[in-house]
């Protein structure tokens, strides 16, 4: 007798292996992604970044279990949004931020944790398999984009960041800082 798939949401969630998680994380991922799309139609560099971003997440996601879909050239791509938002918000990414702003930027910030999860997930596959080195830059670069993306939404709406200083860890003080003394 044939499964009935409405009876099936994802083929493959019974299985043991870390993969499951990874996928059901980037496509988590993606659905937050498509989230922040609808909130940023104002800032019209995140919008068309958001939108290349999107479906290359789900590459992300089958690359594990099937053919590897993220290539050099979309690292370079990754790695070039990354430097465009740097170079408007450098001075303000250079410590943590509350999580805070904009609607648009807090769901960005979701984003963000959300690609980090994706990392840390791939890490629990790498353990079981290999996964090439490029999903694990991409992934990473992806996290830091989607936080200098963040900045740069709330700076375009004219949001200050609010900086975290944690308690736990210490502070190193700047090189500029310690030369200067």
């Amino acid at each position: 007798m044939k499964k009935d798939m409405r009876y099936l949401c994802y083929p493959f969630m019974r299985e043991a292996v870390s993969t499951v998680d990874f996928e059901i994380r980037t496509d988590s991922l993606t659905t937050r992604i498509g989230e922040a799309l609808s909130l940023t139609k104002e800032v019209e560099v995140v919008q068309r970044d958001l939108q290349i971003l999107q479906p290359k997440v789900y590459h992300l996601n089958g690359s594990v279990r099937g053919k590897l879909a993220i290539q050099e050239e979309d690292l370079i791509e990754l790695s070039d949004m990354y430097d465009y938002y740097v170079n408007f918000t450098k001075d303000k990414i250079d410590n943590f931020v509350l999580p805070q702003g904009t609607h648009a930027a807090t769901v960005l910030h979701i984003c963000r944790s959300e690609a980090k999860k994706s990392v840390r997930a791939l890490h629990k596959v790498s353990l079981e398999r290999d996964v090439p080195e490029i999903l694990f830059n991409y992934t990473h670069l992806l996290a830091n984009v989607l936080f200098t993306m963040t900045v740069y939404v709330n700076q375009h709406c004219g949001v200050e960041e609010v900086p975290f200083v944690s308690k736990s860890y210490p502070t190193k003080p700047k090189k500029k800082e310690v030369a200067n003394k």
